[in-house]
């Protein structure tokens, strides 16, 4: 439903990575480019195919200590309430409570600290290994474990063990203008923790675990509780292995570098995690890559259980209601997966429930693969530049838009939108975030559907073009609105089709249908009166051969169907309601046997584009881009009138910009049932506007007759 005109912009590396990392499928099924948009959109997604894991290889690297290793020479660290001992050649100060380490080697700590501290502070050039075997470590004034000075630290929680780290609520400083450390377990330098043992983590002051350099992960169970972000990787967030769950008063996972484009990653490879967090789930600064896990997300307190969108005209009764508060732009993020430059993933599996988006990244978004089951407040999934689906399964249960994008293509995967707003929607957008991408050319704006399996159920406009759309292949099921302020298809510019089957069922006010310059062929059947939802449409040819066998799910005026098998010159009936032997899916039946129909009308497609209504073949009127009626292809049958209110831009040409909003208001009013048709007549008249009456278009069908 968003109108705004492209943005200038350079489409940065780590798209071009992403598109050469996961190359589109049935590129031999591809028609030539028809727009400098449709090239770029090829280029980027053709040129190459890899596996997520070996992406995550040349961003990560992991050496031998950084996975469990077992040890036997150790300096042991025995912790006694209030003051410790150890045994060893390792160079350890213990000043009552607080434990120091000054070199390199493997220490092993047990026991309990009322009120104390391990500081690593170690100079010279080795690594410091810490095993928890079995570790309480209270600390009132300071970090638990703060790893001051040390080349690499690994921690290491022992095979059976529960060990705890606690901080304090408030931290004392030797100097006022400090801030470090902030977290119950944090290092300045290069931390990772391994093992297979337990650890749990109670940030009362701040972050739960922090590192400033980097931060890996690759066993062992970690619990967190934080007043603010539960892990943070400056430079780097990796986790190879490992069962995380995190309850963060702030972030749950997070990488902070916005300095350098290199750095600011969480790569995860693998491992299960459960994060509950009051603003975002997890957050990269830059690069987002996911190539395996388990991972249950709930950020903002998870979606409402209705959706405000202030843009949207009201729904009708059956469709979901828009009443309680969206995120605004003053209150803290709040998505689930969210990255400045990238998000990847290639597979895994995901549960997030988001006040705002479920992903979102300021540039691109890629999914290879994985099962996405996605609740939000706002959008399913949102990218400021481009979104590319190449496989997997997603699940968008609940949004304000589903999928939202200046480019998006899907090559293949299954997907469910439900969405109060658009399905599928090509914006240029109004909620557009900072980022690294530069307007310095022109982009067009671009749907493709290439493959796959797509189903819409959406209040607003099903799929969503302020550009074009092109469809190549696959499945596409659109359950549109009901009200007639939009349509199962909206697009501003071209919808070209050459392959695929096509199916968007809506209301009729704003009803289009495909280009007459596609090479397939289309129809888009207007009915006099609204179909009930659940009400079988079925599509045969002359002998009888099963076109498509359809029941959209909320009630319909117009339905538009696209196929390879309709074929000019060719013979076609279509009929409602009956019965099928067929089994149903998402509403689509296929290969049964139909009966007990009522034929609705009989046609001969000699056109791309053949627009019906119950007494045969008419045309669009006001023909705009594609044989549409009106500009962007919006209009009624020739002889007849838009349903609804239509479009307020043509119904009201010319009018100055004080006048128009007060249009809007009013119309707006009349379609909420605040106030009547007469009335909206009478405050137009006021205004100095005639407006025809609405005709009612079982009177428009018998003055046909």
């Amino acid at each position: 439903m968003k109108k705004q005109n492209s943005k200038y912009m350079k489409i940065s590396a780590s798209v071009i990575c992403t598109a050469l990392l996961f190359a589109c499928s049935n590129d031999s099924e591809n028609p030539t480019a028809t727009n400098e948009s449709n090239a770029t959109t090829e280029n980027l997604n053709t040129a190459g195919s890899q596996e997520l894991a070996s992406l995550i290889s040349k961003k990560v690297t992991y050496s031998d200590e950084d996975f469990y290793e077992e040890w036997d020479k150790a300096t042991a660290i025995q912790l006694n309430g209030s003051d410790a001992s150890f045994q060893g050649d390792g160079d350890v100060v213990i000043d009552k409570s607080n434990i120091t380490i000054r070199s390199s080697g493997v220490y092993t700590i047990e026991g309990k600290l009322d009120d104390g501290q391990i500081i690593v502070d170690a100079e010279d050039d080795g690594i410091v290994r810490l095993v928890l075997n079995g570790v309480e470590i209270n600390s009132s004034t300071s970090s638990a474990i703060y790893v001051k000075q040390a080349k690499k630290t690994v921690i290491s929680l022992e095979e059976g063990t529960e060990n705890q780290l606690s901080d304090g609520t408030t931290y004392v400083y030797e100097n006022s203008e400090e801030d470090e450390p902030n977290a119950a377990l944090f290092s300045k330098d290069d931390l990772t923790i391994n093992g297979s043992g337990k650890l749990v983590v109670n940030g009362n002051y701040n972050n739960g675990i922090t590192s400033k350099d980097q931060l890996k992960i690759t066993g062992g169970t970690l619990q967190i509780q934080s007043a603010d972000d539960g892990l943070m990787g400056r430079d780097l967030l990796a986790v190879k292995e490992g069962t995380i769950r995190i309850s963060a008063s702030g972030d749950g996972m997070k990488s902070t570098n916005d300095k350098d484009a290199a750095k600011g990653i969480i790569a995860i490879e693998g491992g299960s995690f459960d994060i509950q967090a009051k603003e975002d789930g997890i957050q990269a600064e830059t690069s987002l890559l996911i190539a395996d896990g388990d991972f249950k997300i709930s950020s903002g307190g998870g979606s409402p259980e209705k959706i405000t969108n202030s843009e949207m005209k009201p729904p009708a009764p059956g469709e979901m209601e828009a009443s309680t508060t969206k995120a605004s732009s003053d209150t803290p993020s709040s998505k689930g997966l969210k990255a400045t430059e990238e998000i990847t993933i290639g597979g895994g599996s995901f549960a997030v429930d988001s006040l705002d988006d479920a992903i979102h990244s300021n540039n691109s978004i890629t999914i290879a693969g994985g099962d996405l089951k996605l609740a939000t407040g706002d959008d399913g999934m949102h990218a400021d530049t481009s979104i590319l689906i190449k496989d997997g399964t997603i699940d968008i249960t609940k949004s304000n838009e589903g999928i939202e994008s200046d480019t998006i293509t899907i090559s293949d995967g299954k997907i469910h939108v439900k969405a109060v707003d658009d399905g599928i929607n090509i914006s240029g957008g109004d909620d557009k975030t900072a980022t690294s991408t530069e307007q310095t050319e022109a982009k067009e704006h671009l749907l493709s559907l290439n493959g796959g399996y797509v189903y819409v159920d959406a209040a607003g406009d099903g799929l969503d073009s302020n550009g074009s759309i092109s469809m190549t292949g696959g499945t596409v099921l659109v359950n549109g609105p009901t009200n007639n302020g939009n349509g199962a298809l909206d697009y501003d510019e071209n919808f070209e089709i050459s392959g695929g089957v096509l199916i968007a069922a809506g209301s009729s006010g704003m009803a289009m249908a495909t280009s007459d310059n596609s090479t397939q062929n289309t129809i888009l059947m207007s009915y006099p009166e609204t179909q009930s939802a659940g009400t079988m449409l079925h599509l045969e040819d002359s002998k009888g051969n099963e076109i498509v066998t359809f029941a959209p799910a909320k009630d319909y005026q117009s339905v538009v169907i696209s196929s390879p098998k309709l074929t000019k010159d060719a013979s076609y009936t279509l009929y409602s309601g009956g019965t099928t032997s067929s089994k149903e899916s998402d509403g689509l039946f296929e290969d049964g046997d139909y009966q007990d129909g009522t034929k609705v009308v009989e046609f001969t497609i000699s056109d791309t584009v053949t627009w019906l209504d119950e007494s045969g073949i008419t045309t669009a009127k006001n023909s705009g881009p594609g044989g549409m009626g009106g500009p962007g292809g919006m209009g009624a049958p020739e002889g007849g009138e838009p349903h609804g209110n239509g479009n307020k831009e043509e119904m009201f040409p010319n009018l100055d910009e004080e006048t128009s909003a007060k249009v809007k208001s009013i119309m707006d009013q009349q379609r909420e049932g605040t106030i009547t048709e007469e009335e909206a007549q009478k405050q137009l008249k006021e205004l100095g506007i005639e407006m025809p009456p609405r005709r009612d278009p079982k009177t428009q069908d018998d003055q046909k007759k």
